[in-house]
């Protein structure tokens, strides 16, 4: 009697392990086994990360093993089961590989096709294609969109973390629990003592230290010493959280009429303001979306302000990149003065602080809650709904989308919510983050989430003409990294164009995104086909870029730039002043945070720039998804480029004052999951 060796592969994660019974079904082409429980007696089965093999008789062979089919039933109560993989060594001596990576809830069956990727086109029997139809069925009712705010991106239709799908929740929620891990800053932070102090001001910049000092390192401490500075001020720009804004002009707007007698005293070159800007010297960053956007009222007792500034910056003949003037609304005139560094010590201190603070809203807002979170949890609803798991690029793509869904549920329950943590300490807080997406949903651009193009549009891309943009430089080499091991992995699955135009799978992807992930936001430009592998692979190296890069860029150096609460204040408690002369220290200690929010503040940037316990790094695919040998080829080139890319980034850090590793592959995660 022919038989199958049926090894199977628990999960490592917590709680993995079942004691429920699980059978299986071997299909064929031919003919299916009968249902078997797996079984050993006297031995306790599926514990978690066990591999355990068995015997599976049949009374003729099956054809070419195709699908294999588990169920599971309950035992004496419910108890999960993860399935790595199954692994089946048939009669004729030959391994066939059925990755599973997916939970087993209650009661359930999951029917798993063999590891070998497959496009649409190329499936050729009614048994396989009818599967693969029945997985994006089954999918698309587990994951549907949902309009959490109007003038957002989509997002999942869940009400909490509870309510998502299994296969997408985090292993450990404790992990993710914005209130336990911001408790858990508080208490590493010792920040109890102040916490309750609202209204309640500091008596001096120094005093900052109280809560400042008992977490140090070597960034933030470097912060605390020459945040004053101006070229630590303008460096941000770079190599900040929010190196997004800055660019080059080739004209001074009418609605920031700086004149050259103005900053004449801050000019080298003996060339004027004007021939400056022509010369390629003139930089600008512009906080025009802030305009209009409501500021925090939750607590009435302590008004909240922001501003719209307008910061002007020159590059000197050391390649320095300094501020020469500051505008704090978008509205010239009387009431709105230009700041230079020519003006008192205190009036161009306040303003550059002014304009750290915006910084700080737009940062959180647009450059990091909306441009990665929410662009990378519409791609991974999409890849859910229109991609099954034999598909190559919804295995190219799983790594990183792994728990975006989760953590942006969570934020939606804990985090950004009406009366979440956003609320206590931020100037945009109350809903003024809501109004700042949907505005600046209406001018968001696909190209715009395009790394090269994204650099170039802002005139930044010359390495020559800036000198020092380390967030450029390194992401150009993981985006050149990132996008070759892309195509690569597209070049073995597409021998052609018209094999992309085919592919009605990647086709729905992309429509899915633009028509539900993107609704009422055509004027985005996102793409409803794909025409060509070109576009196939720039399309593709967007997600997995923003999802890992891009993310880590923008988030794991909150606690380095924004723990020194007067490099970048979370909210104003004074308004903007209104002309110069104003600014003394008891304007600028009104102005900054009191002691109850600045504990806040510095308890969440913390927390979340924490890595995740289990954190897989860019190029890290513990589960194998793909067994091809040739895609297994470009992963290890993909991680000896990205090792590369790491080594020269730690060489070149040696030299720097501040170093800039946020865009070192081995700090990148694979996704967007805190």
């Amino acid at each position: 009697m022919p038989s199958y060796t049926v090894t199977v592969a628990t999960g490592s994660q917590w709680f993995a392990g079942t004691d429920d019974y699980i059978y299986i079904t071997l299909v064929g082409t031919e003919r299916c086994s009968e249902k078997t429980l797996l079984d050993k007696p006297l031995y306790n089965d599926f514990e978690r990360g066990a591999v355990d093999s068995y015997l599976v008789r049949v009374d003729e062979n099956l054809g070419e093993l195709a699908l294999v089919k588990l169920e599971k039933r309950k035992y004496w109560v419910h108890d999960d089961w993860y399935c790595s993989n199954i692994s089946v060594k048939t009669p004729g001596g030959d391994i066939v590989e059925f990755p599973c990576y997916r939970w087993l809830v209650d009661d359930t069956e999951v029917v798993l096709r063999d590891g070998r990727a497959r496009l649409p086109q190329d499936d050729k029997t009614s048994l396989v294609k009818q599967h693969r139809k029945t997985e994006l069925e089954m999918r698309q009712k587990t994951y549907r969109w949902r309009e959490w705010q109007p003038g957002f991106p989509m997002s999942i239709d869940a009400n909490g973390h509870h309510d998502l799908p299994r296969d997408i929740q985090f292993d450990s929620e404790k992990g993710v629990d914005f209130k336990l891990n911001f408790n858990k800053a508080i208490q590493n932070l010792l920040l109890n003592h102040f916490m309750n102090m609202f209204q309640s001001s500091w008596d001096s910049i120094d005093h900052f230290k109280k809560i400042f000092l008992k977490i140090g390192n070597a960034p933030s401490e470097y912060v605390m010493q020459h945040w004053k500075e101006d070229f630590v001020f303008s460096y941000q720009f770079l190599n900040g959280c929010n190196p997004v804004l800055i660019k080059k002009i080739s004209k001074l707007p009418a609605k920031f009429p700086v004149t050259n007698e103005m900053v004449t005293v801050s000019l080298e070159r003996q060339l004027t303001l004007e021939q400056e800007v022509k010369a390629g010297n003139i930089y600008m960053v512009d906080y025009e979306v802030l305009d209009g956007i409501k500021a925090n009222d939750s607590d009435p007792k302590t008004p909240q302000y922001m501003a719209a500034p307008i910061c002007l910056l020159y590059k000197n003949t050391q390649n320095e990149i300094l501020p020469i003037a500051i505008q704090l609304g978008q509205t010239p005139g009387e009431d709105n003065p230009i700041f230079l560094p020519t003006d008192s010590q205190h009036d161009w201190l306040l303003a550059k602080i002014w304009v750290r603070s915006s910084d700080f809203q737009h940062h959180q807002t647009v450059t990091h809650l909306l441009r990665t979170h929410l662009i990378s949890e519409m791609f991974a609803i999409a890849t859910f709904r229109q991609l099954p798991t034999v598909h190559p690029i919804y295995k190219l793509l799983i790594p990183h989308v792994r728990f975006t869904i989760s953590i942006n549920t969570k934020a939606r329950e804990e985090l950004i919510c009406e009366r979440g943590l956003f609320d206590k300490a931020n100037a945009t807080g109350g809903g003024g983050h809501v109004q700042l997406i949907q505005k600046t949903m209406k001018t968001l651009t696909f190209r715009s989430l395009c790394f090269p193009d994204m650099i170039k549009a802002r005139g930044m891309d010359s390495k020559q003409e800036v000198p020092n943009y380390f967030y450029r430089d390194d992401g150009h080499k993981v985006w050149e990294a990132t996008k070759s091991f892309v195509s690569d992995v597209v070049s073995i699955y597409y021998s052609s164009d018209e094999k992309v135009q085919g592919d009605d799978e990647i086709q729905a992807f992309v429509k899915d995104v633009c028509d539900n992930g993107m609704k009422d936001f055509h004027h985005c430009g996102f793409p409803r086909s794909l025409e060509s592998r070109e576009e196939l692979i720039e399309y593709l190296t967007i997600i997995v870029f923003t999802a890992s890069a891009q993310h880590a860029a923008v988030n794991f150096g909150q606690y380095d730039w924004y723990s020194w609460i007067p490099n970048t204040p979370s909210t104003m408690r004074q308004p903007p002043p209104d002309r110069k002369g104003l600014a003394n220290i008891t304007l600028i200690m009104d102005s900054l945070p009191d002691r109850g929010r600045s504990s806040w503040h510095l308890g969440a940037v913390w927390a979340l720039s924490q890595y995740q316990d289990d954190e897989l790094y860019l190029g890290t695919y513990p589960d194998e998804h793909f067994l091809e040998k040739p895609v297994n080829a470009a992963m290890e080139m993909f991680r000896k480029s990205l090792a590369e890319i790491s080594s020269a980034i730690k060489t070149r850090n040696q030299e720097l004052k501040i170093p800039y590793d946020y865009m070192s592959p081995n700090r990148i995660p694979n996704s967007v999951a805190v």
